[in-house]
């Protein structure tokens, strides 16, 4: 027999490392423009980002956090091997797509996930096909919402400063990208670290371990391990995507680099606090791409730009089939000893 508390801890485990994949993954989002245009260094860049990705705690809700633990699959059909396999299937996504350099979503990997270990479970019917369709709708609007608000910033920057020699606004951007990237921190972590809180959350209400999930709120130890966990993995760093995201979609400068950070920001503060999961890495990739576009459509790399939707397109979809074999493997296995008890 499997001690059900010990599944819940080994949940945890796993969504607390899925957590600090997530920060190591995404570092990349926030930090790739201050890094490129040498506004901080590498060091300095991470170690902001990890502090803002904290300060989301002290002034948004957990609104991500209650969408993901109840708005992807049927409530009454969780189970602790559910949750674990959806959390495995979304790490190793996650890995594969670090490997190749490539910003994937870690949000779409957890609801891929999600979705696919939902489906092994229980069939079809387990899935909320009306939340995960407003989910997979964000999958091309966030970065069409990222290009467009990147353009609209880009463009009032330019005329603001368009009678100023560029040596005369190099330092005043440095400074202005900065504030700028601080923020798109905040909603990286606010945004982020949600997801994980949710899935925690969700397993101790699953194991029997605390009911403060169905009541609405989040224990504060939770809400305080995920931040932790997700700012710590930014800590680390994933300058393999640094590369992909600050030098392989367009070039950037301090001025590029401050008008794509506010467009994310705003992006993701707005959505954070209306509960929509969406992901950082298409609302920055969008951003950089709209800033671009801006200046002139040839200063994108579209090739660069069409691998990365590839990669978007596919997460939700391969993450689902890796958390699904997942599935059949652990469920298994828990049968052949004697079930959970």
């Amino acid at each position: 027999m499997v001690s059900s508390f010990a599944l819940v801890v080994i949940v945890i485990v796993v969504a607390l490392i899925f957590d600090f994949v997530n920060g190591f993954n995404d570092s990349a989002n926030a930090i790739a423009t201050i890094v490129v245009s040498k506004t901080l260094t590498p060091f300095q860049a991470v170690c902001m980002a990890a502090a803002a990705n904290f300060i989301g705690y002290f002034m948004f809700g957990t609104a991500v956090a209650k969408m993901i633990g109840k708005g992807v699959v049927q409530f009454d059909q969780v189970t602790l091997p559910l949750i674990f396999a959806a959390l495995i299937g979304a790490v190793v996504w996650q890995i594969i797509t670090w490997r190749m350099g490539l910003p994937s979503s870690s949000s779409h990997a957890l609801i891929g996930g999600l979705i696919g270990s939902g489906i092994a479970a229980a069939g079809l019917d387990t899935v909320k096909w009306a939340g995960v369709g407003k989910i997979f709708s964000f999958i091309f609007l966030a970065p069409l919402i990222g290009i467009t608000c990147a353009m609209i910033v880009t463009a009032i920057t330019i005329w603001i400063f368009h009678k100023q020699k560029p040596a005369e606004t190099h330092g005043i951007f440095k400074k202005m990208q900065l504030v700028a990237s601080l923020c798109s921190s905040v909603g990286h972590g606010t945004n982020d670290a949600q997801k994980t809180m949710g899935i925690i959350a969700l397993a101790l209400f699953t194991g029997g371990v605390s009911s403060s999930f169905e009541t609405g709120e989040i224990d504060k130890w939770v809400v305080l391990a995920a931040y932790a966990a997700i700012s710590l993995g930014t800590l680390c760093g994933g300058w393999r995507i640094v590369k992909t995201m600050g030098t392989s979609i367009t070039k950037i400068g301090p001025m590029e680099g401050f008008c794509a950070n506010v467009a994310a920001a705003t992006v993701l503060l707005t959505t954070s606090h209306a509960g929509i999961p969406v992901s950082t890495t298409h609302v920055m990739a969008g951003s950089i791409m709209g800033v671009g576009t801006v200046q002139h459509a040839k200063c994108v790399r579209w090739i660069t730009a069409r691998r990365i939707l590839m990669a978007w397109v596919l997460t939700i979809p391969l993450s689902a089939a890796c958390a699904a074999v997942t599935y059949f493997i652990v469920s298994n296995l828990i049968k052949a000893l004697g079930g959970i008890h």
